[in-house]
């Protein structure tokens, strides 16, 4: 049966649509059919993150009001078998989703037989949020060590078990997890950051994994492939890791201490 997952965040800029991007790769890798929503409407990333920007004919919301298929809409990525990209539009507004379209794209998928609908929630917590977390039976928070991203992140935990259509019909709640990203331990044990622990007692969340601060992230975004695509690299390990512990491995957490370099290290920076 599909699982219907929400990647989101209060505050932007945390890294959401790179999780959602890495989480939805790793997932196809490990053979589940995976489809990826970008409900980021009017600021679509996610297809330039996946590198298929220049494949949109279609978009979720041409979808959504009826104007193309879903089959004419979904990109297959071209790099994981098994993912599907739905991109957002760029030239509507977030009014031109509806509870019933989203829920609409939602149903087809499942009856498509896709294993994980992953939807990439835009920042805040307006209609596209709302919309995006609405169907969701799981939620992955992403955060940063940030009081200000922390706290953000906490208001998005009261609306997923207040407004989504699991709390509204009094189901099962929203189950839900917690990713660090952007986690520099040097500057944690400098006091310049939030320790993981401090972040998991704040939200009461179970931790899914850590993502550290690198600069492959960045530089994976620019050459559109999901960082966990990079073979070597901690934040690809990290991503692997969460996709891991996701599906019931259990892998010891990674990225919290600060890494000694050794002489060799210093002098020739390998």
């Amino acid at each position: 049966m599909a699982r219907v997952i929400v990647v989101t965040s209060g505050k932007g800029g945390v890294g959401k649509t790179t999780t959602s991007a890495s989480f939805s790769a790793g997932l196809a890798l490990k053979g589940y059919k995976v489809a990826v929503i970008d409900f980021d409407v009017g600021l679509r990333n996610l297809d330039l993150i996946m590198g298929c920007e220049r494949r949109v004919v279609y978009d979720f919301v041409n979808v959504v009001q009826g104007e193309a298929s879903l089959k004419q809409a979904l990109i297959k990525d071209k790099k994981v078998p098994n993912l599907f990209v739905l991109a957002a539009s760029q030239t509507r507004d977030k009014d031109a989703l509806t509870k019933e379209g989203v829920g609409k794209v939602i149903d087809d998928l499942k009856a498509d037989g896709f294993d994980f609908i992953i939807c990439d929630s835009p920042a805040g917590i307006e209609k596209g949020a709302q919309l995006a977390l609405y169907y969701a039976d799981e939620a992955v928070i992403v955060t940063n060590p940030e009081v200000s991203s922390v706290r953000d992140s906490d208001r998005i935990l009261g609306i997923l078990q207040a407004k989504s259509k699991r709390a509204e019909e009094g189901d099962t709640p929203i189950v839900e997890h917690l990713i660090l990203t952007r986690y520099n331990p040097e500057r944690v044990a400098a006091g310049e950051m939030l320790a993981m622990q401090d972040v998991v007692e704040l939200l009461s969340v179970k931790l899914l994994g850590i993502v550290p601060e690198a600069e492959e992230v960045l530089q994976a975004s620019n050459a559109g492939t999901p960082v966990i695509m990079y073979e070597g690299v901690n934040a690809s390990e990290a991503y692997k890791d969460i996709v891991d512990r996701f599906l019931g491995e259990d892998k010891p957490q990674r990225f919290l201490t600060v890494e000694h370099k050794s002489l060799f290290k210093k002098l020739f920076g390998k």
